[in-house]
């Protein structure tokens, strides 16, 4: 608002109409003589920019599907991104959001396949869009109403498929890293209550795969049990935890006088997608009553395929288990789910009063009460949307289409003598190696090129490249180019000597 109210025929300036002692005996000010833009006309105007601005982003993604690199010692003088006294004209402005747009690192495009996302679901952003919105925080019923029932709803049907019973319970995190860490917490106050009011005194150990997320360490020493205290137990060849070892270790710590507490299964390491055999691990947490966490941010949503959810057998047996609906689903960022089979563990870790905040309505519809987070985004909404929109089968599509986009990519990788294939059946992370290029010197060249975004991983001892099926937008033509365009720069990079 300037800072001149314009009321009538005076000009009352904001200082004068607080500190002077005159009194305006004939003067009424109201909003409705103060001559301000309409909050809803604003709104209108910059959602039309919004959709300016998306329609000149998907042009452009046909165009220029990978960005134009800007390095990052460059970024300033590139872009003028300072913050000043005064804004700038509305021209200049969306010109410059624009551009800015346009050379952000396009996530969705067909020729993305650096991380665990991609691709997009069109009807999940316009639940993304409608959240935006309406601007709910989900920590009470009062504030978000029926969003609450959405939440809800998809909390009691996830746990219906992974057969969790009637005590079942969950919430959204802000990601998987905040899943796991809940799951840590709640592993860490039900092996000693007395936590949850003095504070960690006994040396807990945690347990994981080698190959999990660097989540679990660092939740670690979040959880005050610290980094030192989590044991990482060897994989085999195709990445899985090794349950025999897993076992000597509990042994040891326990002979050793110390508390074991938390194992952490994997439903997709972050580099070959591999899943832990979930059932023998469950057998050992039973044997030595320790808390099964399943990490299955990256593919634990193979929960909705019939096809592939064998890969999670035994999740049942687990007391929490988390899936990120912006990975397989491309919902997005950022839709983490966490299921508990065993609801009062939230409460138990999470639960305190505050009689600002809860005022109405029981404890089961004030969500704040299993949550880390107080206020908190609607995360629900659009995975809500693209899962009503298109069913259970539809869900299952998407995951189902992701497996089948990897298993072509390793035929073509078997079917051509020039490539060493590294990773396995039943993953959409295909790890491989080009005529014994460098892995990181192919994806960097890629990159800076402006060709492919694909990102390198190592797996005991040997580097490649990682290349991940997880836009489900993607075709067969998309995956036969991504590899002809590697190839055509491998070459290039032969031929220009720039490998020794």
């Amino acid at each position: 608002m300037s800072r001149y109210l314009k009321i009538k025929k005076y000009n009352i300036s904001h200082s004068h109409l607080i500190n002077s002692r005159r009194p305006f005996l004939n003067t009424k000010i109201s909003f409705c003589d103060v001559k301000v833009k309409n909050n809803k006309d604003m709104i209108e105007k910059e959602l039309e920019t919004f959709i300016e601005i998306t329609k000149s982003l998907l042009n452009d993604e046909v165009v220029n599907p990978v960005s134009e690199v800007i390095p990052a010692d460059t970024l300033n003088t590139y872009f003028d991104l300072s913050l000043g006294d005064k804004g700038i004209p509305d021209n200049q402005f969306n010109e410059l959001l624009k551009d800015v747009v346009l050379k952000t690192p396009k996530t969705s495009s067909k020729l993305f396949f650096n991380q665990l996302f991609g691709g997009r679901q069109p009807k999940a952003i316009l639940g993304e869009l409608l959240a935006v919105m309406l601007n709910n925080s989900m920590y009470t019923y009062k504030v978000a109403g029926p969003q609450v029932g959405i939440e809800k709803e998809i909390i009691r049907k996830s746990c219906e498929l992974i057969s969790y019973g009637d005590n079942y319970g969950g919430t959204f995190a802000a990601g998987g890293s905040m899943s796991n860490l809940m799951a840590l917490l709640m592993a860490r106050d039900r092996a000693d209550r007395s936590v949850i009011a003095g504070g960690v005194v006994q040396k807990m150990t945690a347990y994981t795969s080698a190959d999990s997320h660097y989540s679990v360490p660092k939740n670690a020493v979040f959880a005050g049990v610290g980094r030192d205290q989590v044991r990482f137990i060897p994989t085999d060849k195709k990445g899985l935890l090794i349950v025999g070892e897993l076992e000597t270790a509990i042994k040891k710590d326990i002979k050793n006088g110390l508390k074991p507490f938390f194992i952490n299964a994997t439903a997709g390491t972050t580099v070959l997608g591999a899943f832990d055999s979930i059932n023998p691990i469950a057998d050992l947490a039973q044997k030595y009553d320790l808390w099964l966490h399943v990490d299955g941010a990256y593919c634990g949503s193979v929960l909705f395929s019939q096809k592939h959810k064998h890969l999670i057998d035994g999740v049942n047996r687990a007391d929490s288990f988390n899936y990120n609906a912006h990975k397989m689903l491309g919902v997005p960022l950022s839709c983490s789910v966490l299921l508990v089979k065993d609801r009062a563990h939230l409460s138990d870790s999470f639960a305190k009063d505050a009689a600002y905040l809860y005022q109405t309505d029981e404890d089961e519809f004030n969500l704040g009460k299993t949550s880390l987070q107080c206020g908190r985004r609607n995360d629900a909404l659009k995975l809500w949307t693209l899962w009503k929109s298109v069913g259970l089968e539809g869900l299952e599509a998407i995951v189902d289409h992701q497996f089948d986009l990897a298993d072509m990519a390793r035929d073509y990788i078997n079917a051509n003598p020039d490539y060493t294939l590294y990773s396995y059946e039943d993953s959409i992370s295909v790890c491989f190696n080009y005529k014994g290029i460098d892995a990181e010197e192919l994806c960097t060249r890629l990159y800076e090129r402006n060709k492919l975004l694909v990102g390198f991983g190592s797996f005991h001892g040997e580097k490649f490249v990682r290349f991940v099926t997880i836009n489900a937008n993607n075709r067969k033509q998309d995956i036969l180019h991504f590899f002809k365009q590697l190839e055509k720069e491998a070459e290039m990079m032969v031929g220009s000597g720039v490998l020794a």
